[in-house]
């Protein structure tokens, strides 16, 4: 039987002292968050601006039996304080960050007879709030096994919902998001994060979590009428949701709030509630773009060797990436095989799959050793199972070779124990100088900032479908930045270079084609956050083509994002400053339009624009684009005409 903690079910003795309620707002005064006790249990509430938007929302966890945590609780004397996070981002979209907030810690206390004590930490920023439950070690109380984690978000209203549906907690989290108002949401949906939800006078509330470490991913389901967090289960037990040693304390509850939508597409709140980097050494850490020719089938032109796995064909697109400076090559497979022994098929591991252990006609010492005179790096994809049961060994031999990182691909799995083995996955690789890329990974919690040797994840339905099934379409792209880019960065399989109009689409696995057009796909290396952006096409895909150049100069991480314009599902126009140069990235959905911007975040005196935009016209394609070069100043207002499912791409550097 389960033993239902209600927090603070207080006696009647105590109940008139705990009724008054607890209030903290965030240093600016905009957002408020108040809890109290209705009837024993405690009760929150958020507003923004005076509006509530969050009200009556219980916070309940459930405990297995045997930790007979049950009795009578007490709210102790909150502890007020005020913070300020105050760090530098070795990966991220900002690099120097300053962000105040206020907090909360709430202890709540068990009868005297077995003294427990839990406390809800409770922080406020100025662009959004957060809670966490912590467990303090004490000595009658050294572990607990949690069966549910009841923390609700009962919206007030009805605002449009924008968020992915799953079926399952065993998932890539791939798939097309939902837009439909929130009385619309079928009970008992599960829904992943971030989730965002759009009130009818323009407040915009996200909701994630941060700092996921040795604990439980969270989704959220919709239970008569009212959103849940929902935990991912053990794998091998249903029931149990989280297992722990005291001192212990969940990952950070987040909400995301503003009337303007690019304060969320801004905000540093993920990465402020982790911990500062876990690595001492970060002089190793160099970002960049890579090649992945898995997507484009291993394209190579004529030649005098065989193309597959061996060393000539590597070499042909290490050449590429030192031509055009591109700063990774990665080896992935060739003809439906990986680089490493495998007896599995379809790329799952078979029991003799040994990654070690290269096929015959790949030297993967001789590979480095080659990139590394042309100045690229190598990194290799793998399959979890395959890399785990050999992480150490592993890891020394891929440092003796000369890789840099790693995709680590086919997790499908955020339950505790899955997310322990991704946090140990990024010790030991920083421990051999490799960074990480997790693919078929629930959404990034700002761990980049523990960890900065974790460059990106996937957890979208990316350009990689565009092998096998025609599903990812421009407004999908809007979905993704407005949706799962909220919670950190995003790899897409960037770089296909061979738009067509949807009439003209087809399924391709070798030489994928691209919906939207050539200018859209130059715009996403700015509008979607990824610290390791890809160039998934073949070499003779981009040289001597319009717009690589662009994709050349492109950064992967920044100092400084300023979101220009942006309408759910609609448009975004997003600039970045790398050093002294600022890029902007402008996509539309299938709606062709015009965009108008200010350029009041430039410093003074002028700057030359290298703009990119659609060519229109009856005989022009989707590939085809205009290139100008303007003189502009601090304040000018840019008008730019993007085509259907397009784009725009602006260089923007000091006139010397």
């Amino acid at each position: 039987m389960k033993l239902q903690l209600l927090f603070c079910s207080l006696i009647c003795s105590v109940m008139a002292v705990s009724q008054k309620p607890t209030r903290l707002a965030s240093p600016n005064g905009h957002i408020a968050f108040q809890i109290s006790l209705v009837k024993g249990i405690p009760e929150y509430a958020v507003s923004y601006k005076g509006q509530k938007i969050v009200t009556d929302s219980k916070l309940q966890l459930v405990f297995s039996a045997s930790d007979s945590v049950t009795g009578i609780w007490q709210l102790g004397k909150p502890i007020f304080r005020q913070g300020i996070e105050e760090y530098e981002l070795v990966v991220g979209k900002a690099k120097k960050i300053i962000h105040t907030y206020k907090e909360v810690k709430i202890p709540l206390h068990q009868n005297k007879v077995t003294q427990r004590t839990i406390h809800l930490v409770v922080r406020i920023f100025d662009d959004g709030l957060a809670f966490r439950y912590e467990f303090p070690e004490q000595k009658s109380w050294t572990s607990y096994t949690l069966t549910r984690e009841n923390s609700e978000f009962q919206l007030t209203g009805d605002p449009d919902m924008l968020a992915l549906i799953l079926p399952g907690y065993t998932t890539s989290h791939e798939g097309e998001y939902s837009r439909l108002p929130f009385s619309q949401v079928t009970e008992d949906t599960l829904i992943d994060m971030p989730v965002l939800f759009h009130y009818p006078n323009e407040v915009f509330v996200a909701i994630t979590e941060a700092a996921l470490l040795d604990y439980a991913g969270m989704y959220l389901k919709k239970e008569k009428g009212i959103l849940r967090s929902d935990l991912s289960p053990f794998p091998n037990d249903e029931q149990i949701k989280v297992k722990a040693t005291l001192p212990h304390h969940s990952p950070w509850r987040v909400m995301l709030i503003s009337d303007r939508m690019g304060d969320l597409f801004e905000s540093n709140i993920i990465t402020s509630l982790n911990e500062p980097s876990k690595i001492k050494d970060i002089s190793w850490i160099k970002l960049g773009k890579t090649t992945f020719p898995w997507w484009n089938g291993s394209i190579i032109p004529d030649t005098n060797f065989a193309p597959g796995n061996n060393f000539e064909n590597n070499k042909y697109y290490i050449d590429f990436c030192a031509r055009n400076g591109i700063e990774f090559h990665s080896v992935v497979e060739s003809n439906g095989h990986e680089w490493y022994t495998n007896d599995g098929e379809g790329y799952q591991p078979g029991p003799q799959a040994d990654v070690t252990k290269p096929v015959t006609g790949i030297d993967m010492k001789q590979i480095c050793d080659y990139a590394r005179s042309q100045g690229v790096g190598v990194r290799v994809w793998v399959h979890w199972k395959a890399l785990y049961p050999k992480l150490d060994t592993a890891f020394a031999l891929f440092e003796q070779w000369g890789l840099q990182g790693m995709m680590v691909d086919f997790m499908d799995r955020d339950d505790q124990e899955m997310i322990r083995i991704k946090e140990e996955i990024l010790i030991k690789a920083a421990r051999h100088k490799l960074h990480i890329q997790f693919h078929g990974a629930e959404k990034p919690t700002g761990l980049s900032r523990t960890y900065p040797n974790e460059w990106t994840r996937e957890g979208t339905l990316n350009y990689e479908v565009n092998k096998w099934e025609k599903r990812i379409t421009p407004d999908h792209d809007l979905n993704i930045v407005f949706a799962r880019m909220l919670a950190g960065p995003t790899d897409y399989h960037m770089g296909g270079f061979r738009a067509v109009p949807d009439s003209l689409f087809k399924v391709q696995y070798t030489r994928p084609l691209m919906l939207g057009t050539r200018c859209h796909m130059l715009a996403m290396y700015v509008v979607l956050e990824s610290y390791l952006g890809m160039v998934c096409d073949y070499p003779a895909a981009y040289e001597g083509q319009p717009g690589f150049e662009f994709v050349n100069k492109v950064p992967t991480t920044w100092d400084e994002i300023n979101v220009l314009n942006a309408s759910i599902g609609e448009y975004i126009t997003i600039a970045r400053r790398k050093g002294n140069e600022w890029y902007v990235g402008a996509i539309t959905n299938k709606e062709s339009r015009s965009l108008s911007f200010d350029l009041g975040f430039l410093g003074e005196g002028e700057w030359q624009a290298e703009i990119y935009t659609d060519k229109t016209g009856p005989t022009a394609t989707p590939n085809h684009l205009n290139r100008e070069l303007r003189t502009v100043r601090s304040g000018d207002t840019l008008n730019l005409k993007l085509a259907s499912g397009g784009g725009a791409a602006i260089r923007i550097t000091k006139t010397q």
